[in-house]
């Protein structure tokens, strides 16, 4: 027998034996974009960062026009300044020279009532004597109760200018100051809300407005892609959807890949992705399929690609 043609047997043999390799199920790899937004609408004054450029959490990315934002946070800033000062204000009472103008009436009613008191002794001293009629002595009482009338008022006056306003006027002009401060901070807050930084790490995947357009409020400005925030999506036949849990190891290949990529199983879809336009029966139910997702590793998820073509199998 010709040994060279044995030989050639031989191995078509041996591959014979071989197990049959798992079924491959194909897929390919999609990204989980973060799109980033300011909540607030504006000009898209500067733009920061280009197109696949790397950028760390609290990087600078884009600035929209602050001007309005910026007025009403002066006007704001001057109101609660106002409320300060009508608060301090009430608080504080009247001013000195009010003060001290009350005084000088207390004193002027004092040297009233010591007079009238003066007077009413001699008068009561002279009627007593027969020099002056008894009506004489009444005039002088009621000028003397006059006086005393005019000095307990003027001391009235002069302890209400030294109090403070009333309590529920105080608390008006306090509710007014936490209002204007609230209003700052709101202010303050819209104006931050123009500077957007980086809120992961990433790579800049697209631009979506540039300097000098018109951005609606919540609309996306840049789409970045962290480097983890890749996920495989493959098809898996009804036959073999027992078989993929949430937690399973899969392997995954693709072209350029080197080594085969370990995943783990994350979704398993309830419906098909598939359903033929007739009554289910045992030869159309081959052709229904199942979406899984898996998720590499870190360290895997960067050698992939949005759009690659992967191949997935079991262990």
């Amino acid at each position: 027998m010709n040994h060279r043609l044995l030989l050639p047997l031989i191995v078509i043999g041996l591959a014979g034996c071989q197990p049959d390799a798992p079924p491959a199920y194909q897929g390919y790899a999609e990204a989980e974009y973060v799109r980033v937004a300011s909540p607030l609408a504006g000009t898209l004054a500067r733009l920061s960062v280009a197109q696949g450029a790397a950028v760390k959490v609290g990087g600078p990315l884009f600035v929209l026009e602050q001007e309005n934002e910026a007025a009403a946070r002066r006007g704001a800033e001057q109101r609660l300044t106002q409320a300060r000062a009508q608060l301090a204000d009430l608080e504080k009472g009247r001013r000195p020279d009010e003060i001290a103008a009350i005084e000088a009436q207390r004193r002027q009613a004092q040297a009233a009532l010591g007079l009238a008191v003066a007077n009413l002794q001699r008068t009561e001293k002279l009627v007593a004597s027969g020099f002056q009629s008894p009506a004489t002595l009444d005039q002088a009482r009621s000028t003397c109760d006059q006086a005393r009338a005019m000095l307990a008022e003027v001391d009235a006056q002069l302890r209400v200018a030294r109090l403070a306003s009333r309590a529920d006027q105080v608390a008006a002009a306090r509710a007014a100051v936490a209002s204007a401060q609230a209003a700052v901070d709101q202010a303050v807050w819209q104006t931050a809300r123009k500077t957007v930084t980086a809120p992961v790490d990433g790579v800049v995947q697209d631009r979506l407005y540039l300097p000098g357009e018109f951005v609606a409020a919540g609309s996306p400005v840049l789409s970045i892609l962290p480097p983890g925030n890749i996920k495989l999506r493959f098809f898996v036949p009804e036959t073999e959807l027992p078989r993929f849990k949430p937690g399973t190891r899969v392997k995954v290949g693709c072209d350029g890949c080197g080594a085969a990529i370990a995943a783990t199983v994350s979704f398993v879809s309830s419906q098909p992705e598939y359903t033929p336009p007739v009554i289910y029966n045992r030869d159309n139910r081959t052709k229904l399929v199942w979406l899984v997702e898996a998720r590499p590793g870190l360290q895997d998820a960067i050698k992939l690609s949005p759009g690659q073509p992967v191949d997935v199998r079991l262990p």
